[in-house]
């Protein structure tokens, strides 16, 4: 017979909990950070994030500088591109397509709980500029247009695993329209324009540009994206 604690989940391991977020903290960060700064970003002891780090530094998934100071590692990259890795492949060709028809960066992001995280991104070739948009950037679900393309498919059971979130005005508005715009909202005096892509076996993502704020035919780069979307969708099949 079970004892009652067998239905009881199981604890969580602090210290695996502490090196995750220690690697958040990192990939959120546009600098290495010191051992202090991480140590005041977890609310920990300095010695506690010192093992962390020294751990995480064998595994090749953060370098420290001469300083001491932390960041992301190569082998992070490698764990990245195997993250939804035929979503990825299908989407890099429109990427590609999109990018350089319109001279705008353009980005695949996926639905992370209640965040956008980008997974690969594609800079025009023959632009004067571009707006980076680097893989491993995440903002809350609520917040750019890409976050506004998701809210426009999420169903009403999805949303029920979302108790926290709740539906923005323009997600409606994205709904009808095919497309969402945001402008300001996650980097000031940048312009976003995003479509949702929904893949059966595949996390909820949208595809997306940004660029610096223009006069741009919001409704034809919506048009443009949402072609993208269609040709992974049939690709993915």
């Amino acid at each position: 017979m079970a004892s009652p604690s067998d239905d009881a989940p199981a604890p969580h391991s602090q210290t695996l909990s502490r090196g995750i977020r220690v690697l958040e903290v990192l990939a959120d960060a546009d600098r290495p950070l010191s051992i202090a700064e991480l140590a005041a970003a977890l609310g920990v002891h300095r010695s506690i994030v010192y093992r962390i780090l020294r751990t995480l530094e064998d595994h090749g998934l953060v370098v420290r500088n001469a300083a001491g100071a932390a960041q992301l590692g190569p082998r992070m990259a490698t764990l990245a591109r195997s993250v939804s890795r035929s979503l990825q492949s299908a989407a890099l060709p429109q990427l590609s397509a999109v990018a350089n028809e319109l001279s705008m960066t353009a980005f695949l992001a996926v639905l992370d709980r209640h965040e956008v995280v980008t997974l690969v991104s594609i800079e025009p070739a023959n632009a004067h500029a571009s707006v980076a948009q680097r893989p491993g950037t995440r903002h809350p679900l609520a917040t750019g247009a890409p976050g506004i393309a998701i809210q426009s498919a999420l169903t009403d059971e999805q949303w029920r695993e979302l108790p926290d979130e709740h539906p923005r005005d323009e997600a409606a508005i994205a709904r009808r329209r095919g497309y969402a715009t945001s402008h300001d909202e996650v980097i000031p005096g940048i312009a976003s324009v995003a479509v949702p892509l929904v893949v059966h076996g595949q996390p909820l993502a949208s595809i997306a540009v940004v660029y610096v704020a223009s006069d741009r035919d919001t409704e034809a780069v919506g048009g443009r994206l949402r072609e993208a979307a269609a040709a992974v969708a049939r690709d993915l099949g």
